[in-house]
This record gives C-alpha cells, sequence and structure tokens, in this order.
C-alpha cells in the first residue's frame, strides 16, 4: 500500500508550491488540513458521499478537509492497495492557495502573473509516471486496466458507472502542436475504454477543437489522461484560457519553474513526469459513444448524451500511486471552488483593468446550487456613477458566454456571499422600472438538456444606493463586539456572525445624530429631551421629516 509521508518536506520551505501531487498532500496533512480515514470504505457506495457532507453540511469553508482513504474496496469485495483521495486540490480557498504556494488574496494576482509571464516546461527521459507501464493484454485481463483502479462512483444511485473526475486531459492542435490541458469528465466502459465528455457549446473545451481538426483529417485523436498531479499543474485544467495557449508554460509559471514532462509511451504527446497515473489513448474522432448518467454541476443528472469514445492504449504510473477524485456535481463543491478563486479576480481585473471602470471593487460568483458561473455579482464603491455600474454589469455578462446569465450591483457594504443581505439590497435600492434590463440572444450555456433549447437572456440589475441612505439599525460594532464577548464568557452556543452584524453610516447621518446617540450611550439622554422641547411646531401632521420643515425655514 502507498504511504503519505508525514515528515516530508513541505512546499513552503521549499520556497515555492509543491511540484508533485504527494508533496502537496504532505504539507496539507503538516497543516491539519487532513482526515485520514483508515476503516474499509466502500469507493462505489460511501467514499463520494463521506466527503461531500463537508460541502452538504454546511460547514465553513476553513473547517473544510482533504480526506485520504487508506483501505477501499469496490462492491464486488475487491480490495485496493492504492489510497484516494478527495478534497486535496480545492476543498477549501485555503487548500487551493496552498497548491499555489501563495495567500489566498493573491490568488488573483498569481494567475495573472503566470498567464502573462509563461515559462516553457523541460523534457526529461524518465519520469517517476512511467515507473509501472501497463499496456498490450494487460490492459484487458479481468480486473486488470482501468478496473484496477479504485474509481469512485461520485453520485451513488445515478451515475451510470465510476468516473475519472480530478483529470489533466492533454491533447494537441494537429497543426500548430500547441497544447490543451483540460478537465473532462471520463466513464469506465471496460478495463481499456473510457467514454470523454468534452464540451461542445461556444466557448466550450479547448480539446474539443482539437476533436474537430482530428475529424476533418479522418484521424484518431492522441490524448493523455493524467490523475495526480502538482496542483499548480491541474488548476490550468479548469482555467479558460485561448485556445492556442500553451498551458504548460503557465502552469510552470504558477509553480515558478519549468514542468518536468515526459513523452507517452504509446503516443507523442507529453505529460508532467512527477504524476501519479496517466492514461494514454486514442479517441474516435468518427464514431461517438452514449455516455451518462452523471451528476452535473448544474445540479441536476446529466441524461444519457453521445460523447467520445476512448481507446486506452497504456496505463503508466508510480511505483506507489495516490488516485485523486474531486467532490464535483452540486456545488458548492471542490470542482466550483477551482473555478470560483480563480474566475472571481480574473473577471475583476477584466472590468477594472482592461475595461477601465471606476468604482468596481470586488467580484462575486455565486457558488451554492448555481455553479459559481450564471450569478454573479458586483461591489462598487458608493458614489460610483450609474453609467460606470452599467458598464460593469454589461461587461460581466458578456466576457464569457457560459457565465453572467444574472448579474447585480451592490454597494460595497454588501457582503455578496449573504443572500440575506443580497435579498435586502433588492428590496430596497432598486426601483425595477429603472433599475432593471434584460439582454436577449445569450447562450443557453452549461445546464440541463431535458426539454426544448433557446437561446437564453442576461438579467441585469443595479442594486446600488442610489443616494446617501440612513444607517444600518444595528447597534454598532464596539457593542456588538463586547456583547460577542460576554456570549463567549458565559459559555452560550458557538455564533456564526454573518454580515452585516453591526450597523454601520451609509452616508445618511448628521452630526447632532451622532451627538445624541452618543449622550444615549452615556445616560444623558436627557439633554436630547430638552433640546426637541425647544424645538416642537404647530402645523405638521404626524411623520413629516423635521429637516424638510426647518429647512425650508432657512431657505
Amino acid at each position: 500500500m502507498t504511504v503519505i509521508p508525514r515528515d516530508m518536506k513541505s512546499a513552503e520551505r521549499k520556497g515555492r508550491p509543491a511540484s508533485d501531487f504527494q508533496a502537496h498532500l504532505a504539507e496539507l496533512e503538516a497543516r491539519g488540513l487532513v482526515v485520514r480515514v483508515d476503516r474499509p470504505i466502500n469507493k462505489d457506495t460511501e467514499l463520494h458521499p463521506l466527503a461531500r457532507w463537508q460541502f452538504q453540511g454546511a460547514l465553513p469553508e476553513d473547517k473544510r478537509r482533504a480526506f485520504i482513504f487508506t483501505n477501499v474496496f469496490g462492491s464486488d469485495g475487491r480490495k485496493f492497495d492504492m489510497p484516494v483521495v478527495a478534497g486535496a486540490l480545492a476543498a477549501s480557498p485555503e487548500i487551493y492557495a496552498l497548491g499555489l504556494g501563495v495567500p489566498v488574496d493573491e490568488i488573483g494576482t498569481a494567475w495573472l502573473n503566470a498567464i502573462q509571464n509563461p515559462i516553457a516546461p523541460v523534457a526529461v527521459a524518465t519520469a517517476p509516471c512511467q515507473e509501472v507501464v501497463i499496456k498490450g493484454d494487460a490492459l484487458c485481463a479481468q480486473g486488470g486496466g482501468l478496473a484496477a483502479l479504485p474509481v469512485p462512483i461520485s453520485t451513488p444511485g445515478f451515475d451510470a458507472a465510476p468516473y475519472l473526475t480530478a483529470t489533466l486531459c492533454i491533447t494537441a492542435d494537429p497543426e500548430s502542436g500547441v497544447r490543451n490541458m483540460g478537465t473532462y469528465r471520463g466513464q469506465l466502459k471496460a478495463t481499456d475504454r473510457l467514454g470523454v465528455r468534452m464540451a461542445s457549446r461556444l466557448t466550450g473545451a479547448g480539446g474539443y477543437y482539437h476533436w474537430q481538426k482530428y475529424q476533418q483529417r479522418g484521424e484518431p485523436m492522441p490524448i493523455a489522461i493524467v490523475v495526480g498531479c502538482a496542483p499548480a499543474i491541474f488548476f490550468t485544467g479548469p482555467q479558460k484560457l485561448a485556445v492556442d495557449f500553451d498551458e504548460m508554460g503557465v502552469a510552470g509559471a504558477l509553480l515558478g519553474q519549468p514542468v518536468r514532462t515526459v513523452r507517452c509511451v504509446t503516443n507523442n504527446l507529453e505529460v508532467p513526469a512527477d504524476s501519479e497515473i496517466v492514461i494514454e489513448g486514442l479517441i474516435d474522432s468518427e464514431l461517438l459513444e452514449p455516455e451518462g448518467p452523471f451528476g452535473e454541476s448544474h445540479g441536476h443528472v446529466a441524461l444519457e448524451d453521445y460523447n467520445m469514445s476512448m481507446q486506452v492504449t497504456a496505463i503508466t504510473m508510480k511505483r506507489k500511486p495516490v488516485f485523486v477524485s474531486i467532490i464535483s456535481q452540486v456545488t458548492p463543491s471542490e470542482s466550483s471552488v477551482t473555478k470560483k478563486v480563480a474566475y472571481e479576480p480574473l473577471f475583476l481585473s477584466h472590468l477594472r483593468d482592461h475595461l477601465g471602470i471606476r468604482g468596481i471593487t470586488r467580484v462575486v460568483m455565486h457558488e451554492p446550487l448555481t455553479n459559481v458561473r450564471p450569478v454573479i455579482f458586483l461591489n462598487f464603491a458608493h458614489g460610483t456613477p450609474r453609467s460606470e455600474v452599467w458598464r460593469g454589469l454589461q461587461g460581466a455578462s458578456t466576457l464569457q458566454a457560459q457565465c453572467g446569465k444574472i448579474v447585480v450591483a451592490l454597494g460595497e457594504d454588501i457582503d455578496a456571499s449573504n443572500a440575506d443581505a443580497v435579498f435586502w439590497s433588492l428590496a430596497y435600492r432598486t426601483n425595477l422600472g429603472e433599475d432593471l434590463h434584460l439582454t436577449p440572444y445569450k447562450s443557453g450555456g452549461h445546464g440541463p438538456k431535458s426539454g426544448a433549447r433557446f437561446s437564453d437572456s442576461s438579467l441585469l440589475i443595479d442594486a446600488t444606493p442610489k443616494s446617501k441612505m440612513p444607517p444600518f439599525a444595528l447597534p454598532a460594532k464596539e457593542f456588538m463586539e463586547r456583547a460577542k464577548t460576554i456570549w463567549s464568557e458565559l459559555g452560550l452556543p458557538e455564533l456564526n456572525p454573518q454580515p452585516p452584524w453591526y450597523g454601520y453610516s451609509l452616508g445618511d447621518w448628521e452630526q447632532k445624530w451622532a451627538e445624541w446617540a452618543q449622550a444615549a450611550v452615556e445616560g444623558k439622554w436627557e439633554e436630547t429631551g430638552r433640546d426637541t422641547f425647544a424645538r416642537r411646531r404647530a402645523g405638521v401632521i404626524p411623520e413629516t421629516p423635521v429637516r424638510s420643515v426647518e429647512n425650508a425655514k432657512k431657505d
């Protein structure tokens, strides 16, 4: 059985992110971010449901962990020597950031620098990922080939087979030779065959464009599927980079050093040399095979579609590999974290730096159930001109075809991760006759295919404050913090404050009212009473704003 060394030098002590998956896993364990499960776990019925509970159980992000399952068996009774890991790539933003070797708030900067300054890979002759080579008749042996890998079932009760989920699928343009690295699901079909789904929609998979070129040539498409590599390399798969951009160079820049690559044993593609497992093969460019059902990130089961059929020509691996799986499907998930933490800063950079939109402070992609792409929130500084707000709304809805079905602009005081605060802003800061715009002819994007399929639209909403507003009516921060301290001293249940949890000014607040509030907490409220008694007035009705009368008198 593979044993993950607990004392392996951490990536942080080396001064750069881990260059292979097991080094990253050791770093996670050193930081207390790993749960080891040594009891027997059924990969087909128990593994993914257990790891999924940290997402479906509303655990705070900082409580999520990577899981190492060391005692894995299948429903057929077969036991596997290879450990299975889930959650180690992106169970939380902290784990994702550790894979890049940066703090969470520097993830966006790391990506922008890597895209602008790629580092070309270096080829090596021998590699750890080829210490064991399985090909030929061994691929077709009973229980051999793909069946020898502990591939979990992601959505027991609905998925048609075990699926590879933590994939880095490498293909190359047959004309230019430029590589693409994408994360596509792989359905086990036989010991030597996979069903592979590459999105064909607008701005879909880069590998799909390569497949189209092979189809035109009448040739099968070579492919290599990496399962388990340095997180900085894996993270390039879910990113939406230009199809003519060699993502191995971006991965090198994220690592801070060239990616070591080795040529596959049955085709000419190059793969990260320090990978755990590599599945080599050819994808038929003429015949498609039914694939699915499989639980999807839009929150529905993807039904049976015709997708690519891959003939496996070799499986290579380390002598003691770890099998890596990610929690995907319904969001939040490990898959959605990989998108959210990278997409948000890239969208912000596009709006702020490329479109030059003033006042934009933050981009938040809604994650629970909606899969981060359809619903986007934009925070703007108070006082931002409405023309800039609307430019931001339009820019966010058009940057990527599958992103921005619903885009909402919010004031800088609203935390978009709190849906209640968002609804409060919609309820009191919008005039739906003026602040809502529907833009037609948007791509249908990622979603269930059942029923009729039409083009979609974007809904843009300006829920920013249009003028100064009264304070938010909770006790001021200092008083809530003091009360929270007393709460803890009393041993009351642990609190999980959701912003806004204290009162704050929104611009419409006169100095005299601040003085009255201070007098009140000092027990001097009678002084305020004497002031207001002297300002009594006849000829007005209840609920007449004092300022409207007193200011009129001044005029």
